[in-house]
């Protein structure tokens, strides 16, 4: 059953979804795009069917094509919630939505502008969480939708390539779970990079000042 699966197993997951293979991968990168669970394997996921598309029955530019439309009906949601709800979502003891994530998005979102919603579509968890934050900074939508477009398909096209390119190397395409190791840990490195600089801040921000009593 696919409930049993590991959700960061994505050659498993997507085998289990069978005939219905191209639905599953919708839903799962729409889930982590608009309903606020970072935690799914979208990067992995993409890069994995296009290397099983054969085994799988699909065409990688149909996976591209699912992905794209899909990761751009989840940041529709995604924003119109930060819209409707902003920060309110948010709380410091929650699990999934703290407003440490939330923070690191906002600042993402500073830094970037509309940008962000092509950059941050790169980074897992922070592609959760920046069409909400545009949403919640009154983004204007017609130019919130460019950018969103323009990620999500850069996104759903380039994690797709990858995976084309890759399936053509025959270690790759007999080791697959390696593969996946590598792309989580690469993808989720900006995240770790960026909590070992926040706590490194802290760390300096808490202790005193030299002299001072």
């Amino acid at each position: 059953m696919l409930t049993a699966l590991n959700p960061f197993d994505a050659a498993s997951v997507l085998q289990a979804f069978g005939p219905f293979v191209l639905a599953g991968i919708a839903l799962l990168v729409f889930i982590e795009s608009g309903v606020l669970f970072p935690f799914l394997p979208g990067d992995s996921l993409l890069v994995t069917a296009a290397i099983l598309s054969g085994p799988l029955g699909i065409a990688p530019w149909q996976v591209a094509l699912v992905a794209s439309i899909a990761a751009l009906a989840g940041d529709q949601v995604g924003f119109w919630l930060g819209r409707r709800f902003g920060r309110r979502l948010f709380r410091d003891d929650a699990r999934l939505l703290t407003t440490a994530r939330l923070a690191e998005a906002e600042a993402f979102f500073a830094r970037w502008g509309g940008l962000s919603l092509v950059v941050g579509r790169f980074v897992p968890i922070v592609r959760t969480y920046v069409p909400l934050v545009a949403g919640a900074a009154d983004m204007p939508y017609r130019r919130f939708l460019l950018w969103n477009a323009v990620g999500a398909v850069g996104w759903s096209c380039a994690m797709t390539l990858v995976g084309v390119l890759l399936g053509g190397i025959p270690f790759i395409a007999h080791n697959i779970d390696v593969l996946v190791i590598v792309i989580v840990a690469v993808s989720v490195l900006p995240v770790v990079i960026a909590a070992v600089r926040r706590r490194r801040a802290g760390r300096k921000a808490g202790q005193p000042v030299e002299g001072r009593r």
